[in-house]
């Protein structure tokens, strides 16, 4: 038996191939093969919804995924969201424009978590956006902003505002 496996996986379109061990998992992966540190590791269970990531465009906890269970899958992190270093994703300007963050360690997993939802969801109301986000832990803001930039993401992705 093998001390380690082959993946292959793409993250933010970057094909990875490498030699991982078994046990490690995909927030570390992640963070310390592909060096992408906009992923936050928080509670390591799964809770606090920091390191949520897109796998197939559908929002993981990496925090409590293997890395060898994302062999041949398509990761989208935080930094996948901008189309270049000059140009935010429109949901990253309204959490700019409306204050949606403050330290700022819960926000890429909020994006992450709010990217599908928006597209799935043009037209969210403010109940809607809470129970969206409602798996993400924001020990700083209250979340009022949180939600206020949800919404005016809404408008910016889907009536070109």
């Amino acid at each position: 038996m093998s001390d380690t496996y082959s993946i292959t996986l793409s993250i933010n379109g970057k094909s990875y191939q490498s030699e991982v061990e078994p046990r490690l998992l995909l927030a570390d992966y992640i963070r310390q093969v592909a060096g992408l540190s906009g992923t936050h590791v928080g509670c390591e269970h799964g809770v606090c919804g920091a390191c949520t990531i897109l796998l197939d465009g559908q929002p993981v906890r990496s925090c409590i995924m293997l890395a060898v269970q994302a062999d041949g899958h398509e990761l989208t992190t935080v930094e996948g969201l901008a189309s270049d270093e000059k140009n935010l994703h429109p949901l990253q300007e309204a959490f700019w424009e409306a204050h949606g963050l403050q330290c700022g360690f819960c926000t890429p997993g909020i994006l992450m978590t709010l990217l599908p939802y928006l597209q799935e969801h043009p037209n969210p109301t403010e109940h809607e956006v809470r129970e969206a986000i409602s798996g993400n832990l924001c020990r700083c803001t209250g979340y009022q902003h949180i939600v206020d930039a949800a919404l005016l993401a809404a408008k910016k992705m889907h009536n070109g505002a």
